[in-house]
């Protein structure tokens, strides 16, 4: 069980108001906190340079601590600033050529979408939709009929950021292996901090997530996992110092593993914090934070839906902790803003952000409320009984 005592003490913006909203960007514990600004003053005293040189134990050491967290090797491991520049990196080592496939699943992230665009438009490749089954996922039955020789990537969303589906991972992996030699790229952002991942069973190629969300870590970090599969696939069209070294006038040898997608300059005091954030959520261990998160969102969503006048937008038998719903009658920005009144943080999620899945529920925003294991059932009640107060206005 999870020493909610501790964590309190370790949160204490938890106390000040009901935060929901670990899917945007959560409240750090504490002792990453301390992390960050003990390193940041450390470089005012002696330098940043010497200050990264005094921490390159702990800062190598994250390598395996991350390979804890999400079931690979040390060396598959590679970190960068932002779960986009994770998976920007990655997709634009896919070798891609006129005629070749992309699948991506409904509920496709917008700005996974773009760069896949982008990418597909620059080489000719074509992006391909696939159906989704009741759950809202991919419909296995469409998938093994869409894959060929020709398909040469599918991007799966693990949860998607404007609703509460778990993506069957394992499954959706299985059938691309066996009927194709496509990657799967996993878009596991919304997943790592609030369930129990791991890129072995899953068997993703790649899996790209960030640090500010339910990780609990600073913006601006982030992290990748590319697999022995991908690896023997993936050219990266660029690199420095970090991914690679110059041995000659024209002659360069690149890194043998991950960290060839990683840069040279980067946020230290953000990575050490990062790999802070890691080390609390293995000390609390990811199976308990996964039931306790998925208990909240489940506590939440039931409260919610005996609402009058009150939606909840959810799919998927299996449901995460991030909770979708509308008020009739009222914009998600009038709710979010009456909550926040209340001193309650939800956020607010737009068509723009998963155009295919808003379209065809017909829906254009949602209030968006992603309780972690810090938020109290007392609190989830006042939030619930502030939302229906809005439905009441």
């Amino acid at each position: 069980m999870i020493d909610m005592t501790r964590v309190l003490e370790d949160t204490p913006g938890a106390a000040q108001r009901v935060f929901l909203n670990s899917a945007g960007s959560s409240l750090m514990p504490a002792p990453v906190l301390a992390e960050v600004l003990d390193h940041l003053r450390r470089e005012t005293e002696i330098g940043g340079y010497e200050a990264a040189d005094e921490r390159e134990a702990d800062r190598e050491a994250g390598y395996a601590v991350f390979a804890e967290l999400l079931g690979c090797r040390p060396d598959q491991v590679a970190f960068s600033d932002s779960a986009t520049r994770s998976w920007l990196a990655a997709l634009d080592a896919v070798p891609l050529a006129a005629g070749d496939r992309i699948l991506v699943g409904e509920v496709e992230y917008g700005g996974n979408a773009i760069a896949l665009l982008m990418r597909a438009q620059a080489v000719g490749a074509t992006i391909e939709v696939v159906p989704s089954d009741a759950d809202g996922t991919f419909a296995d039955d469409a998938l093994k009929a869409m894959l060929d020789e020709r398909v040469k990537l599918v991007s799966v969303v693990h949860v998607p950021t404007n609703g509460g589906i778990i993506a069957d991972v394992r499954r959706i992996s299985d059938t691309v292996h066996a009927n194709s030699d496509a990657l799967v790229l996993l878009d596991a952002c919304q997943a790592v901090g609030q369930l129990a991942v791991d890129a072995e069973a899953l068997d993703a190629d790649i899996l790209t997530g960030t640090g500010r969300k339910w990780l609990r870590a600073p913006r601006g970090t982030g992290f990748l996992v590319v697999r022995d599969r991908a690896k023997a696939v993936l050219r990266p069209k660029l690199a420095d110092l970090q991914g690679g070294t110059w041995t000659g006038a024209d002659s360069y040898v690149l890194r043998d593993d991950a960290r060839v997608y990683e840069l040279w300059e980067c946020d230290n005091a953000g990575r050490l914090g990062l790999i802070a954030a890691a080390r609390y959520l293995l000390d609390l261990g990811p199976a308990e934070v996964e039931r306790e998160v998925t208990q909240r969102g489940a506590y939440l969503r039931a409260a919610l839906a005996e609402i009058p006048g009150v939606t909840v937008h959810d799919l998927g038998a299996r449901k995460s902790g991030l909770v979708t719903f509308s008020v009739a009658g009222k914009s998600a920005a009038d709710v979010q803003a009456a909550l926040a009144r209340r001193d309650i943080a939800v956020s607010v999620s737009h068509r723009s952000s998963t155009v295919l899945d808003m379209t065809r529920r017909g829906l254009t925003e949602i209030v968006r409320a992603s309780p972690h294991y810090f938020v109290t059932e007392a609190q989830l009640d006042t939030a619930a009984a502030a939302v229906a107060e809005s439905a009441r206005d």
